[in-house]
């Protein structure tokens, strides 16, 4: 009745075809990593209740989640031009969200392929060595109905620190709407600090901090629901500033370990022409005092940001927070936008001299003219920045970026969402950014959305490309372009650590072994195979290296 297989990580199991992977039984992993593989499962019959355990010394630290199904209208933008390296371009039922199974249970529906998700997550006190994993289903009366058997190979060896910076854009306003609680109340605190949690759990260590509302994926005219950490008393052309909530998100989360905070932005984006929305008291009244509605070179902001901005950087330095404040001006300016976005800076520039002023944006204009410090550039207009020798040099991805390049949409292979941390270590990229950990409104946030239903900001971004969680009942629900993610920042720790042991050059040799191109941004293997074998000969090599080491040290 029942059929069971392991399958990698990077396989997607839909319910609607006949899965094409090849059984995966045994892989290697250092200790301190969370590894994942799947077991797919089908019956020809529908069964209720079955109850899933794990049989292993590994038991503890196992979890398993079922592969949950959402509806994409939007799988793509380009129908009739995908690159070749896409599963499907036709709307259905995709497979993402990983989900807790109720009591330790599941409902298996007739017919179809479902999968489970298996992370292991060895905690202190694991010894490397081989550990077998057994998955078994009972029947709703205790009786064993399948079973799936795996074996992993625990390395001898931690992962380093990750280096690369890494933010997820985080929208507070999003949970505060979809939760239905007040923002900034002790609901939304508890809210905030759980998403927190889980991102930096995967790798995301730095977070969009509102200052003011981040005038973010805003429809011009429109507001988007006010989240602002900084209280503002005005008194004619003189402000007070509040930095309570401002501080309280700051020890939250270096508690949570996201220690750079990125400043959202100053000014309005695409284009840098006006001021964000900015509310505050006056006369005993909240208002907005500040919005679409305000020039960006106007007198009165002019001086709301000579107030403000010392009082900001003197709230940094008393926290010692100078080498991890970056700050944007604008996100996504365009070369029509060049004199505005370079005024702005020079502005700005008498306040933040010594703090560093990223944004998103493609022309290489801007940085050649230095009118911004640490460039953006979307991973499919990487060539300029490479070959200018820029440094630090970061990267980033969105909708626009659907051919040839790493994206985690769903309708990509999740070896296309895996891939760029191999890309981010051969290019020696400082600093990853995306716009959605949790953006679930529509286009220009006109309205909020059920990010079970609607996947795709209403018929605007390719499924996928708006959020990697999902809101559950008090907290997150991850999702599978999640947990690949955090594998290639895993793989690009890795990489590190080989580097420390062989050196870099030895490391970029193993990596491109065996290829007929180097590899680039938009040039690389289109194989989960390759990906998942390049990770089992980075491994092998460090125990190799590690044990040479070791025999070194003991003469």
């Amino acid at each position: 009745m029942l059929e069971l297989i392991c399958v990698n990580s990077l396989a997607k199991i839909f319910a609607d075809e006949e899965h094409r992977e090849q059984a995966y039984v045994r892989a290697t992993s250092l200790l301190n990593e969370t590894f994942a593989f799947q077991v797919a499962y089908r019956s020809n019959a529908p069964l209720k209740s079955v109850r899933v355990k794990v049989e292993s010394l590994l038991a503890n630290v196992v979890t398993v989640r079922n592969v949950g199904l959402v509806p994409s209208e939007l799988p793509t933008l380009r129908q009739e031009s995908c690159d070749g390296w896409t599963l499907r371009t036709t709307p259905g039922l995709f497979p993402d969200p990983l989900l807790s199974l109720e009591k330790g249970r599941i409902d298996v529906p007739p017919g179809q392929w479902r999968a489970l998700w298996v992370s292991v997550a060895p905690a202190d006190g694991v010894v490397s060595g081989s550990y077998p994993i057994r998955i078994i289903l009972e029947g709703a009366e205790g009786n064993e109905i399948g079973c799936a058997s795996f074996e992993l190979e625990l390395i001898d060896a931690y992962l380093p620190e990750q280096e690369l910076i890494h933010t997820e854009w985080f929208h507070a306003d999003c949970l505060a709407t979809h939760y239905e609680v007040e923002m900034f109340s002790e609901a939304h605190w508890q809210l905030i600090e759980r998403y927190i949690d889980t991102a930096a759990r995967h790798g995301i260590n730095m977070i969009l901090t509102p200052l003011f509302t981040p005038p973010l994926d805003t429809e011009v005219g429109g507001e988007r629901p006010t989240v602002q950490l900084v209280d503002v008393i005005k008194d004619g052309d003189h402000y007070q500033f509040g930095f309570d909530k401002l501080e309280r998100w700051t020890i939250l989360c270096e508690r949570l370990g996201v220690n750079y905070f990125e400043y959202a932005h100053l000014f309005t984006q695409w284009g840098a022409k006006h001021a964000p929305k900015v509310m505050a008291v006056e006369n005993g009244e909240q208002r907005r005092i500040f919005g679409w509605d305000t020039d960006a070179s106007s007198p009165e902001y002019r001086s709301f940001l000579s107030q403000f901005l010392p009082e900001l950087v003197q709230f940094i330095r008393a926290r010692k927070l100078e080498r991890r404040c970056y700050f944007h001006i604008s996100d996504e300016p365009h070369s029509e936008h060049l004199e505005q976005y370079r005024d702005n800076r020079a502005f700005l520039e008498q306040f933040l001299s010594d703090f560093p002023i990223i944004d998103a944006l493609s022309d290489y204009a801007f940085y050649e003219q230095g009118i911004v410090g640490i460039p953006i550039p979307a991973n499919d207009h990487m060539e300029p920045f490479i070959s200018g020798g820029v440094k630090p040099l970061w990267t980033y991805y969105c909708v626009a970026q659907e051919l040839e390049v790493s994206n985690r949409f769903f309708s990509f292979p999740s070896a296309r969402n895996r891939i760029i941390g191999i890309q981010l270590y051969k290019y020696n990229i400082e600093g990853f950014l995306h716009w959605g950990y949790n953006f679930w409104y529509t286009q220009f946030s006109r309205k909020a959305i059920d990010p079970f239903k609607i996947t795709d900001a209403g018929l605007a971004f390719c499924s996928g490309d708006a959020y990697l969680v999902y809101p559950g009942e008090d907290g997150p629900i991850e999702s599978i372009r999640m947990e690949v993610l955090y594998e290639a920042l895993q793989d690009l720790r890795a990489l590190k650590l080989l580097e420390s042991l062989v050196g870099r050059t030895a490391v970029l040799e193993l990596i491109e072994e065996g290829l007929e191109e180097p590899i680039t941004f938009t040039s690389y293997p289109h194989s989960a195979d390759w990906l998942l074998q390049l990770r089992e000969r980075i491994n092998r090599a460090i125990a190799i290296a590690m044990s040479v080491e070791k025999e070194d040290a003991t003469g």
